[in-house]
This record gives structure tokens, C-alpha cells and sequence, in this order.
């Protein structure tokens, strides 16, 4: 056993890192996927907006004087890089002021915390190729910078004076053409927040499943090490108790001898002796035998008994309807026997509302359990209450146990001189209907 423990142990161990490998790989893609929508979607709407933006579109109409004209005095050295940087920062005031009312009406209400930047990335005189800028201008940029941006969007568009030559039929003759490359990129500050904030819960669920295939295989393994040490057990009293029953047995056969011999008044003393001695050995491989000493049950026994198959089945929905007020003359671990064998019988055969009355009328206590389960075939109500009966579809068991719930039920009901009827309906459920006389 402690052999294929290790075998086991490595084999789970290797199938465990597996599964982690596979959900950790699950959880990284995730996070990629859901940061590229985060930013696809603040993407989408920073470009919408800007390409909307009144003050912003002026700056990328073609046919704009001030531009051109601004463009033409620098490119012609007729005024300095610091007036050319001013213009833009100046009359650009109001575009940013709504950029970022923008940012923060539409997206820190989602806890966003957004850098974004646009920039003049070139200008280039078309005619001769010259380059206006050697270095890219920024027109806008959020208060806290950007330090890794993504790029949201690039253009190009031109700008240059235009002349209409009457003479040659409305020719328009262009003169001094720029062509001028924008970039709006921005930057999620805070990304990696947001992103485990709204995976939080597939991340809990993976690690409950995780902890929960964990556990599962730690309580399998300490399951078959008790089941082990338990047939162990069991293997060491057989062969004490077979032991044991050779000396009672040898005894008995000497008196029995001594008996055909001749009268001895200590014969028989042995003989009673003996017998005790075979019914002590009995007792302990019969462990259904009805005591001796009886625990009255009390009225709130019977709730104790349902809530403790609540918490035992808690997918399962336990109705108890109980009227009794007084203690009865019955053994209270017996009836929690009787109460649980028939609930947990339900339970085996698929039943997931179970209904309990116990009530007690004229010296007798009558006890009706209802389930909503699979149900069961008329021939089969003969049988249920056999020792090591078990319902079966094509020779097959469609759930674990020895068959011995029923008949506990059944011998207990008994020796109380009391009555179990049970009905029941295919796919439709089963009752059980118990009733036992008593007297005060």
C-alpha cells in the first residue's frame, strides 16, 4: 500500500503541475486578451473623439491660412522654433482643455487613469522634400506623461496655399505643399489593476478548483490509507476471534464427552460459561444488535438529526415538518438510524427535495418520508428491505453502499412491533410511510 501511495502521490503530482502549468498559460492569455480590449476600447473612443474635436480638425484642415502661414515663416527661417512651438500651444488652449474634460468625464468614472499625447511626428515641403521639423512637436499632452505609450492613431494629411488661374479654365495651382504627419497615443496607467479587477473572480475560480482538486486527492489518499489500515483491522480480529472461538468450542466438546460419560454437577456452570463466552465473541461481529440500555429520544432530537443531513448534503433541500412535543420511549440512536438510512437512501437515487413529517397520535408514532428521486419498479418493493439487497439496471449498481440501509430500517421498525409501507413511482419518487405503537 505505502508503494503505490508514492506511485500515486508522483503520478498526481505530475498531472497537479500540469493542470497549474495549463491554468497559469489560461490566465496569462486572458490578461492579454482583456488588456487588448481595454485599450481597442479607450483606442476607439480617443480617436472618435479627436477626429471629432472642432479646435483639432482645424488643425488638420489642408486649406488653413494661419497654419500654412505659420509653417511658410518658420520653414523660411522668418521666425524662431520657440514662436513656431508657441503657436501651436497657444491657439490649441481649447482643444485641450476639452480633450480633457473628455478623459476625465468618460473614463475615471471607470477608474481609468489615462496619459495621452498628440504630436506633429513630421512636416515635410513637398516640392523640394526639405524637412520643416527635425523632431516631433507636441500639441497636447495629459498632465501625468506618458511613459510606455500605444499608439492610437497615425495620419497624414497636407496643407498648402492655393491659387485659381482664370486663363486656363479654373486651374488651381498649389504652391508651398506640406505634408504633415500626426500621432495620437495614449497610455493606461493603471492597466494591470484593472485588468486583475475584473478577472478577479475567474482567478478565485481557478485557484477554488485548483484547492479543490487538491484536496479532493489528499482526502482519497487518506481515504484508501484508513480503508487500508481498516481491512487491516478487520483481518487481525477475524483471526483473533477464530482464535478465540477454538478454546469454547474445544471446552464445549470435552463437557459434552464428560456429559455421555458420567454426571459432574460443574459440567453444565462450564458449559454456561462457555456459551457466554461464544455470545460476547458473536456481539462483536453484530454490531446491529439492539442494546440493552436505551437513550429516550426528545422532541428536538428529530431536528437535530435533519439538520445534520442538511450539512452532510447541503445540494440536497430537507423538509421537516415535526409535531412531536414530548419524549418517546424509543432509542434515540436507533431512530437516527431509521431517519437517516431512509433520507440517505433518497439521496443515493438521484433525489433532490426530501420531505420528513413526524408526528405522534393515539400511543403511536408515525414518521412519512417523500423524496422526488428516480423512483422504483413494483416488483422491486419486496426486495428493497433484504440484507444486502441493492437495486441494479442491466446487472449494473448505478450507486455505491452494501445494501444494508433499508434492512437496519426494516429489523429496527421490527423489534418495536411497528409497520413499514413504502410506495413508490418510477421517475417520479418513493414514500415511506412508518408507524410503531409505544405506550407512556
Amino acid at each position: 500500500m505505502i508503494a503505490k501511495s508514492k506511485i500515486l502521490i508522483s503520478v498526481f503530482a505530475a498531472l497537479f503541475l500540469l493542470l497549474l502549468g495549463i491554468q497559469v498559460y489560461f490566465m496569462y492569455k486572458t490578461y492579454q486578451v482583456k488588456e487588448r480590449d481595454i485599450y481597442r476600447s479607450v483606442n476607439d473612443g480617443l480617436t472618435n473623439y479627436t477626429d471629432d474635436l472642432e479646435d483639432i480638425q482645424e488643425v488638420k484642415e489642408r486649406n488653413d491660412d494661419s497654419l500654412q502661414e505659420i509653417i511658410i515663416q518658420y520653414h523660411n527661417k522668418e521666425i524662431s522654433k520657440k514662436d513656431f512651438l508657441r503657436y501651436f500651444i497657444e491657439n490649441r488652449k481649447s482643444a485641450r482643455e476639452r480633450l480633457i474634460h473628455y478623459i476625465d468625464s468618460r473614463y475615471q468614472k471607470d477608474g481609468y487613469e489615462i496619459s495621452a499625447r498628440i504630436r506633429y511626428l513630421s512636416i515635410v515641403n513637398l516640392p523640394d522634400s526639405s524637412k520643416v521639423i527635425t523632431e516631433p512637436i507636441v500639441i497636447f499632452e495629459t498632465k501625468d506623461k506618458i511613459k510606455k505609450p500605444r499608439i492610437a492613431s497615425i495620419g497624414s494629411w497636407e496643407t498648402s496655399s492655393t491659387k485659381r488661374n482664370d486663363s486656363d479654365k479654373g486651374h488651381i495651382e498649389k504652391k508651398n505643399t506640406f505634408l504633415v504627419k500626426t500621432q495620437t497615443d495614449f497610455e493606461i496607467r493603471n492597466i494591470k489593476s484593472i485588468v486583475f479587477k475584473e478577472l478577479t473572480l475567474l482567478i478565485i475560480c481557478c485557484i477554488i478548483l485548483l484547492s479543490g482538486v487538491l484536496l479532493l486527492y489528499i482526502f482519497t489518499i487518506r481515504n484508501l490509507i484508513q480503508q487500508q489500515k481498516q481491512v487491516e483491522v478487520l483481518h487481525s480480529i477475524v483471526d483473533n476471534i477464530s482464535h478465540e472461538f477454538k478454546t469454547p468450542i474445544a471446552t464445549l466438546k470435552i463437557a459434552s464427552k464428560a456429559l455421555k460419560k458420567e454426571w459432574n454437577p460443574d459440567t453444565l456452570p462450564l458449559i454456561d460459561r462457555q456459551i457466554s463466552r461464544l455470545e460476547s465473541l458473536m456481539l462483536q461481529l453484530h454490531k446491529d444488535e439492539i442494546p440493552d440500555e436505551m437513550t429516550a429520544i426528545q422532541p428536538e432530537n428529530w431536528n437535530f438529526f435533519i439538520h445534520d443531513l442538511s450539512v452532510t448534503y447541503p445540494n440536497c433541500d430537507f423538509n421537516l415538518e415535526n409535531t412531536v412535543s414530548q419524549k418517546l420511549p424509543f432509542d434515540k440512536n436507533l431512530m437516527e438510524t431509521v431517519i437517516k438510512n431512509l433520507c440517505e437512501n433518497s439521496v443515493k437515487y438521484g433525489a433532490s427535495v426530501i420531505t420528513i413529517h413526524i408526528r405522534n397520535n393515539s400511543q403511536q408514532l408515525e414518521i412519512e418520508v417523500a423524496d422526488n428521486g428516480q423512483g422504483m419498479e413494483a416488483k422491486e418493493l419486496n426486495t428493497i428491505f433484504e440484507k444486502f439487497y441493492r437495486i441494479q439496471n442491466n446487472n449494473i449498481h448505478n450507486s455505491k453502499g452494501l445494501g444494508l440501509g433499508l434492512y437496519f430500517v426494516k429489523k429496527i421498525i421490527t423489534s418495536y412491533g411497528g409497520k413499514t409501507e413504502v410506495s413508490s413511482q418510477l421517475h417520479t419518487g418513493s414514500t415511506f410511510k412508518i408507524s410503531i405503537p409505544y405506550e407512556n
